[in-house]
């Protein structure tokens, strides 16, 4: 969605907010405690976040941006981001909303995530991470950005699923899907990325675990939402980023839910009286941790004039599995396939 937007340069509002901003740095530059404390007084926390959402989006765009900041008011609000979050670190803040933006919105809390996108508008982030029990109004809580970043993640998963597995019909689709897309998994990918800990929601919320898997689902959806709405290409992002993010999980998808009739139909190809079709072990099983192990079958064919003749190899995660694989490796060989159907129809159908 193409939306433009002032630049940040140019509102009143945020000149005020960044001038407020560079005179609490000034006045206590020399002494951190009052800034402390106002880290600390939860009336006070909306505004250090947007402080926090302008000054990162100031040094964001600096560079891309036509109309751009002078060397001096971009050093300062750097020394001022800098200053603040140092400030917010060593404070003990009394809210459940992170300052320290850069953490849960650039760097990834484990190795194998994908890069988190960044929110750019910074209404849409704050409701993102506002429940709706804390603000009853629907357009500053995640009460419907929910309900859109939910439409988004179905429709990403369909068609990532469409296109990785093109041979399965609509009801299996239907159940990768929710693997995919259920609030146990969008929670876990919520606190793996640490977005849990920037919500305000209701103080018991966090005690009762149904309740906050579902809430940390809500924000999770409600965090697409934005990624989408607030990036001109954002529907993009968030499916590059979604792409990346369910690679892993697909990845044991595609083993389980392999076409299952490959072995059936290769048997339908070739198969008639006296001839075999043997799957044997080719290797010894490879053990991983956490007693994980990788089985690797071949299948070989004699009768129509071959003698144990190899079709093909597969691995995976069981002999079914590996069988199954080995069987579709046999059905790509084309040419091998040809030779054989030509053979067996040569000799006849009975006799091998």
């Amino acid at each position: 969605m193409d939306k433009k937007r002032k630049s940040v340069f140019s509102s009143h509002r945020g000149d005020s907010i960044l001038t407020r901003a560079k005179k609490n740095h000034i006045d206590h530059s020399s002494n951190t405690a009052p800034l402390q404390g106002f880290l600390s007084d939860t009336e006070f926390a909306n505004d250090v976040q947007n402080i926090f959402n302008l000054v990162d989006k100031i040094i964001a765009t600096s560079e891309d941006s036509v109309v751009k900041p002078s060397p001096v008011i971009l050093k300062a609000t750097k020394d001022f981001r800098q200053a603040l979050r140092h400030a917010s670190t060593s404070s003990k803040p009394t809210t459940n909303i992170c300052h320290d933006r850069d953490m849960p919105t650039s760097l990834s809390s484990s190795s194998s995530l994908p890069q988190l996108p960044r929110i750019i508008d910074e209404e849409l982030e704050r409701a993102v991470f506002t429940h709706p029990g804390v603000s009853k109004d629907p357009k500053t809580s995640y009460d419907r950005l929910e309900v859109l970043g939910d439409a988004y993640i179905e429709l990403i998963a369909t068609k990532l699923i469409w296109d990785k597995f093109q041979q399965i019909p609509s009801g299996r689709i239907s159940q990768i899907r929710e693997i995919l897309v259920k609030n146990e998994t969008l929670a876990e990918y919520t606190t793996q990325y640490g977005i849990d800990k920037r919500a305000s929601v209701p103080h018991d919320y966090s005690s009762q675990p149904k309740r906050w898997i579902k809430t940390k689902g809500d924000i999770f959806e409600a965090y697409v939402a934005a990624v989408v709405l607030s990036h001109p290409n954002g529907y993009d992002i968030a499916e590059k980023w979604l792409s990346q993010l369910w690679s892993p999980k697909l990845a044991t998808i595609e083993e389980s839910h392999a076409p299952s009739r490959a072995k059936e139909e290769l048997a339908k190809k070739i198969m008639g009286k006296g001839v075999k079709l043997k799957y044997v072990d080719e290797r010894k099983p490879l053990q991983h941790e956490g007693g994980m192990q990788t089985f690797f079958i071949g299948v070989y064919l004699t009768g129509w004039g071959w003698s144990n003749k190899h079709l093909g190899s597969g691995q995976g995660s069981n002999k079914t599995i590996a069988g199954n694989k080995a069987a579709q490796q046999a059905l790509k060989n084309d040419g091998l396939i040809k030779d054989i159907v030509a053979s067996k129809l040569m000799h006849g159908t009975d006799k091998p």
